[in-house]
Parts: structure tokens; sequence; C-alpha cells
């Protein structure tokens, strides 16, 4: 859900409502061109805010995990600075009209998690964002911003349980690859571990090595610009 970019807008119009015109974003999104409409209106709402972060739009639509788990972990960081939690008065759905859904399930309870102190005026809530001013105060109901913070938190927390496992296995892999490096130059094994590389080596559609992965995502950056 995160790739369609509608949940970053939403928490950027709690934060700033004056800053991102709730209206043009499609909450409702299925395709990725829809995707890239919604990301071009935060891209403007970091602009008005003077925000120095780089959106890699092209990149977030795909729903890659790695690219939208780093963009999740700097947004959380970059939210939690930002936030004072006065959100009392605001009501999500509606403030979207009703539209999507990008809470959590039904029946799924997000992970609690205390509300930020107010920030003393003038204090600095990160280094890229500094220049960051509030404008405006929030009115509406707490309870779904509270379940869009526990959403936040709770794929957060997932993610990082994933990215443990991942390297726990890719630590085994990298000890054969290592193993049969040595052995690469014993004419006994010499079948068996051209085996087991071409196996390591391997690739496949959507897992492609990082140099595949970088020249594919030029290629289409060049085609949108043209």
């Amino acid at each position: 859900n995160m790739c369609t970019g509608a949940a970053y807008c939403q928490m950027i119009h709690m934060l700033w409502p004056n800053k991102l015109p709730l209206k043009k974003v499609k909450f409702d999104a299925k395709l990725e061109h829809a995707y890239i409409e919604n990301w071009k209106v935060l891209q403007e709402s970091f602009k008005k805010l003077h925000i120095e972060k780089d959106i890699p739009i092209q990149r977030l639509v795909k729903g890659r995990f790695q690219d939208n788990f780093e963009f999740l972990q700097w947004f959380y960081k970059f939210y939690t600075c930002n936030d004072n939690g006065e959100h009392d008065g605001y009501d999500p759905k509606a403030m979207r009209g009703g539209a999507g859904n990008i809470g959590p399930s039904a029946g799924r309870s997000p992970a609690k998690r205390s509300v930020a102190p107010a920030k003393k005026a003038g204090a600095p809530a990160a280094a890229a964002v500094s220049n960051v001013k509030r404008s405006g105060s929030n009115t509406n109901s707490n309870a779904e911003v509270k379940r869009l913070q526990g959403e936040l938190q709770d794929l957060t927390l997932t993610v990082e349980g994933i990215e443990k496992e991942r390297d726990f296995y890719f630590g085994k892999l990298r000890n054969i690859e290592e193993l049969c490096q040595d052995k690469e130059g014993d004419e006994t094994h010499a079948e068996f571990i051209a085996q087991v590389l071409e196996i390591l080596y391997a690739t496949e559609e959507g897992f492609g090595g990082p140099g595949d992965e970088i020249e594919g995502e030029e290629e289409e950056e060049e085609q949108e610009e043209y």
C-alpha cells in the first residue's frame, strides 16, 4: 500500500494541511500512472515546505521492498520529529471524503505508540527539515490518526524482522560461495562446484543484479523525461 504514495500525502496533510491539496490525491489508485500522480503531489508539498529530500518515484511505484522500506524509514523519523501530537480533531477519512482505506485491516490491532511531546518554538526538527514551520492548527478526531501511526510503526517493525532474516540467509549463501571459490582449482569436485555457483549466480525476472536494476531504472527515467 505504501507504494501508492497516498498514505504519505495524508500524513503530510495532517501536519501541514495548507501545504498539500488532499483532493488531488487518488486514494483508490490501482495503476502505476495513478501512483506517480500521488507522488508528484507529495513532491510539490515538499518543495513548498523546503524539505530537502529526493523522492525516487520511478523506483517506489514498482513496489519493490527495499526501495519502499528505505523511504518508509526516512519518513518515520521525519514524521516523529515534526509531530507534536495535536491531532485531536483531525479525521483522516472525512478529510479524504471517505475514499480509500489506508489504515490497517479490520481485526488487526496496531502497535501502540506514545505521542511525542510538543516541540519548543524555534527548535529544529532535523538537519534536513530545520526550516519547516507548522502552518495552522489541526482540528477533528484522534482515532484514525493513531491507527495510521500504529500501522506505520507496525510496518517498520515487520520490515526490520524481514531484513534480519534476509541478512542471516545471505550470510549463509556467502559462506557457501567463499567455500566454492576456495575449491575452484580442485579438479576432483570441479563439476559439483560449478553447479553450485551456477545456482548461486542464477537470476530471474525482478531479481537481477544491482547493475541490471540501476540500468533498467535509468532507461525508465529517460523514457518518462522524453
